[in-house]
């Protein structure tokens, strides 16, 4: 529908008719709901349309509920001003529009720094504080979720809220902190811990050790299932990636490295650009090339076909090129350096994958190995970058994620520390022992 437009809404329950303008799309969950910013008897408003063709009506019953449970308990939210049905029966709920605002996610994007990071996240943390107080606990709980304007901080999504007439316990409590956590990396220790003081403050708590390590088992939790979801999201269209299918080829791409004319130009050249390119390795299993395409630098690896039963294998279990690409975002969701991810490609015959390339962007450095010989290189700095590498590793052994192939070749040093490459024989263990027991093995290929 073109914008702008206007709804004639029919009320519940008061039954009189309201007229309003749709100005701009905010937001839209297909199959779900559209979010418009609006007018309404010259206000700004905001107008969500409810089109779930089954739980429209319980969707639209929960939002509004939560808002007035909200406001009956003194928290912060955007006003309810009514609720109804459009003239195709479409049901729609109409709140204020809180003037000169911004989401958390938005300011916590746009933030210069770690400091003004973390000094959002502690002003969530303290509005989190009060709402458990107050017996309200956020089933879906991100930074999305609150909405900022001078000092003061407004709850959204009321409809994904529970309501209880006691204060959320101390256990529940804590998961739902560590979920702010989770917007901090693994090595923010100092600012893991004045989050969790400050809640604490908020809830009159001693945070004890106990507290502590609760508070660290469900950061992990929760990053392994933020990650699982956002992996899913790197394998289909989106805000960050574009899958296309053309002919026997299917591939995913960063939307910031090419569009899909682009993209289908590099499937029809890619391997007389790979052979045309500064050839890394050249084996029987796979084939790498560095190169230079759309203005960037990148390295392309192709895995070869080897056979129908090697073929039936990697399609049942996924192209080695698709397990490096979410290998490479789960990586750098950890804040593990690792190069870019930017293209899968699939070559196949039928339902077979034949052939599968990886691309990423390309970083200058030195294998381990040859940094390591490097006379001009104080001891001091060979002693930090395996320290670094210990600690990157022993982050990764958190989410029970072993490299599977830990050589020197593998790991390339920059001026900004350590890049794991070669992601292809990664593994995320079910269980601790069979972790801890592949990760003897990784360290003695790399200590060998």
């Amino acid at each position: 529908m073109n914008l702008p437009f206007q709804l004639t809404i029919k009320c519940i329950p008061e039954k009189q008719t309201e007229t309003l303008t749709c100005t701009a799309i905010l937001r839209e969950i297909a199959g779900r709901r559209q979010v418009y910013a609006g007018q309404w008897n010259d206000k700004d408003v905001i107008i969500k349309i409810f089109s779930h063709k089954i739980r429209a009506k319980q969707h639209l019953k929960k939002e509004w509920l939560g808002l007035n449970l909200l406001r009956s308990r003194g928290l912060n939210c955007p006003e309810a001003l009514f609720y109804g049905k459009t003239e195709n029966k479409k049901r729609v709920l109409v709140t204020e529009k809180i003037a000169d605002s911004s989401t958390a996610l938005e300011l916590f994007n746009a933030a210069k720094n770690k400091k003004e990071k973390l000094d959002l996240l502690i002003a969530v943390a303290k509005e989190l504080a009060e709402q458990h107080k107050k017996g309200v606990m956020q089933k879906d709980l991100h930074l999305g979720n609150f909405l900022l304007t001078g000092s003061k901080i407004f709850a959204l999504d009321s409809a994904q809220m529970r309501f209880y007439a006691e204060e959320i316990p101390r256990g529940k409590s804590i998961s739902q902190l560590a979920m702010l956590g989770c917007y901090l990396s693994d090595d923010q220790t100092e600012a893991t811990e004045k989050l969790c003081e400050w809640y604490a403050i908020e809830r009159k708590w001693q945070f004890n050790g106990q507290d502590k390590a609760l508070f660290q088992k469900q950061m992990v939790l929760h990053r392994k299932k933020s990650i699982k979801k956002e992996l899913k999201k790197c394998l289909r269209t989106g805000k960050r990636c574009l899958r296309v299918k053309a002919g026997n080829y299917i591939a995913v791409v960063d939307k910031n490295f090419c569009d899909e004319k682009k993209l289908l130009d590099l499937i029809k050249q890619i391997d007389t650009l790979m052979n045309a390119g500064r050839i890394l390795k050249n084996g029987n299993t796979c084939y790498v090339s560095c190169t230079s395409w759309n203005n960037k630098d990148i390295v392309i690896k192709r895995y070869n076909h080897k056979g129908l039963v090697h073929s039936l294998r990697h399609t049942v279990k996924g192209s080695r090129a698709k397990r490096c690409w979410l290998n490479g975002h789960r990586l750098l969701m950890l804040g593990t350096a690792t190069p870019k991810p930017l293209a899968y490609i699939e070559q196949r015959k039928g339902l077979l994958v034949w052939k599968s390339y990886f691309v990423t962007e390309y970083v200058q450095g030195q294998r381990l190995c040859d940094f390591l010989r490097d006379k001009t290189v104080a001891e001091k700095q060979h002693s930090k970058i395996m320290q670094q590498i210990r600690a990157m590793l022993d982050n990764l052994g958190k989410y029970r994620i072993i490299h599977g192939d830990l050589k020197h070749s593998n790991i390339l040093i920059t001026d900004n520390g350590p890049v794991l490459t070669d992601l292809d024989g990664m593994h995320i263990h079910r269980f601790d022992w069979t972790c801890k027991l592949q990760k003897k093995k990784d360290i003695s290929h790399l200590n060998g």
